[in-house]
């Protein structure tokens, strides 16, 4: 997350980056932290409604919070990676490629794995 914040900043930024793929980056860094936000909602959520018992809507909602946060987390990266591919490597579809294999990786470990163990 650090990269994303402080990457804007560098000279390099605006140089080596299309408006288009400076606009993703910044498509990633929201997704990132609205992802962040979500992880967080749960905690702040029981905290402030009812730290001391575990309801059934609870473990519903913070269910639903967290596996939204994943799929932001998911995307973020997966856009960010491609910008950072799209630097090193200069070829676009080669980055769009290998940005897919790292969302697809993700994708099988973070809900196709838990689905095939059901």
């Amino acid at each position: 997350m650090g990269f994303q914040f402080i990457a804007v900043f560098n000279a390099g930024f605006g140089e080596k980056l299309t408006p288009t793929e400076q606009r993703l980056h910044l498509l990633a860094l929201g997704l990132v932290a609205l992802a962040g936000a979500l992880v967080m909602a749960p905690a702040a959520y029981h905290r402030q409604t009812g730290p001391r018992e575990v309801s059934a809507h609870f473990l519903t909602l913070a269910s639903r919070l967290l596996l939204g946060a994943m799929i932001l987390l998911l995307l973020g990266i997966g856009l960010d990676f491609y910008v950072i591919a799209q630097v090193i490597l200069a070829n676009s579809w080669l980055s769009v490629l290998l940005a897919l294999a790292l969302v697809s990786l993700f994708s099988s470990l973070w809900f196709l794995l838990p689905h095939l163990a059901r």
